[in-house]
């Protein structure tokens, strides 16, 4: 990788955390600043955060990356974002529907 794409990722990691902090999660880039192997954010509970910067993205890709890295233990998201865009969150559908059961379960719903 080169050093512009690497100082890319970094600032990527960095702004997503910062985005996670906003949201009121005490999160910070993970291990990969000191040469250590590990999730890219780290501080939100339950989850394998994988940050993509970049105009290009292969989300298939980058998700087969975080499903291996999150093992069975954390729910793994992609967090990803272009240029001039705002940030998304990429994540499998089973995943997602074990959430929005959750949610549903916890709103009361009046006819």
């Amino acid at each position: 990788m080169a050093k512009n794409s690497r100082a890319k990722g970094a600032r990527g990691e960095r702004e997503f955390a910062s985005l996670c902090r906003q949201e009121g999660y005490e999160a910070r880039r993970g291990q990969q600043y000191s040469g250590i192997e590990g999730q890219d954010v780290v501080g939100l509970p339950h989850v394998h955060v994988e940050v993509k910067r970049v105009e290009r993205l292969n989300i298939h890709d980058a998700m087969s990356q975080a499903v291996r890295d999150a093992g069975e233990e954390k729910l793994p998201i992609v967090a990803h974002r272009k240029n001039h865009c705002p940030w998304l969150i990429t994540m499998r559908a089973e995943d997602w529907f074990k959430i929005y059961r959750e949610f549903e379960a916890g709103t009361e719903v009046t006819p």
